[in-house]
């Protein structure tokens, strides 16, 4: 397993988990099979079909923060030429938000990490996504369902795809990126905020105060 895949996911994920909040009940399922969302950013519009009859537990997870507004403000914090472009936790200040508990992995679903599919990050237990999604840019098998022997092994949850905004996605992906706040690297320039995240054929969610501000964080884990 490359070492820059550790460092692009491992390390991200755990400071998610130690802002997450008191165990809360399951998010209920969505309503809709395959409901499709829009990601405003500043560098355009991206749309996702979700999975939600292949990953149930993680678009439930994904649409719950998107039905609270949590994702309003919050950056692409981390774009990996040839690789990913993963966000959904940090402000702009780079501070990580609360989150609820982690969603189950649903790792072994059959779906595969393939160009424009949308994922769960995680840290190095497959149960310990949040907020936090990336969007592959290659078709990476790697990052797939291969046993449950470990954590390199489970792989990561594909629970959506980029049905629109590709080129949006590919844009981001080309910008020039830098060390910043608890990053060593990677950390487009300028960074790519998410000004909202609504569902098709929904009233687009008010900002929660709550999540208006960005939360203290934990000091990052050394390598």
């Amino acid at each position: 397993m490359p070492k820059y895949l550790l460092t692009a996911l491992f390390l991200v994920a755990p400071l998610a988990v130690a802002q997450t909040t008191k165990p809360a009940a399951e998010p209920a399922a969505p309503a809709v099979a395959n409901p499709t969302v829009i990601v405003h950013t500043s560098q355009g519009d991206i749309t996702l079909e979700l999975y939600a009859d292949k990953s149930p537990k993680s678009v439930a997870n994904f649409l719950r923060y998107v039905h609270e507004g949590f994702y309003a403000g919050t950056v692409f914090h981390r774009v990996i030429s040839g690789y990913l472009v993963q966000g959904g936790l940090y402000t702009a200040e780079l501070q990580p938000r609360r989150t609820h508990s982690p969603v189950p992995s649903e790792a072994d679903n059959g779906l595969s990490n393939l160009r424009g599919t949308v994922a769960v990050a995680r840290g190095a237990d497959p149960n310990s996504g949040t907020s936090q999604f990336f969007i592959n840019l290659v078709d990476d098998r790697r990052l797939d369902y291969a046993g449950n022997q470990n954590g390199l092994t489970w792989g990561y949850t594909v629970f959506g795809k980029v049905v629109k905004g590709m080129d949006v996605v590919d844009k981001i992906a080309g910008l020039p990126t830098r060390a910043q706040g608890p990053f060593a690297a990677d950390v487009p320039n300028p960074l790519v905020a998410i000004g909202s995240v609504n569902v098709i054929g929904e009233e687009a969610p008010a900002v929660p105060a709550s999540t208006a501000k960005p939360a203290v964080a934990t000091p990052r884990k050394s390598k």
